[in-house]
């Protein structure tokens, strides 16, 4: 496991998180993780955290929680994270240091070497 593991949340992406949140009554933070699929190894995990595990991580950053597994810890460390509007589009983009490669359809991504592999 990685030790101090650091992930930002952009002003814009801690205000969507923060407005999701109030939106939900059972919402307590920003779950990421990765799991295996697509055409390049990974595809990254966003959802609302309502239960922080025993195996999980939590990371304050920005004013919002960020929960991550134990085991996708590492794919994040150094990652920001923002969130953007362009016309009728909206959503997530990851900023990570540990990608290697991502498939040409922005849908997985493969990831450096890490410790925990």
């Amino acid at each position: 496991m990685i030790m101090n593991t650091t992930i930002n949340l952009t002003d814009s992406a801690a205000e969507h998180v923060k407005s999701v949140l109030a939106r939900n009554d059972k919402g307590i933070g920003l779950r990421l993780g990765v799991k295996p699929t697509g055409c390049s190894g990974y595809q990254y995990i966003i959802d609302t955290a309502t239960d922080i595990s025993n195996d999980d991580e939590t990371i304050e950053t920005n004013g919002v929680k960020v929960i991550i597994d134990k085991e996708s810890l590492a794919y994040f460390n150094g990652t920001t994270l923002d969130f953007s509007r362009e016309g009728l589009n909206s959503g997530f983009k990851f900023q990570n240091p540990n990608v290697e490669d991502s498939c040409g359809c922005g849908e997985s991504v493969s990831f450096k070497q890490t410790d925990n592999e």
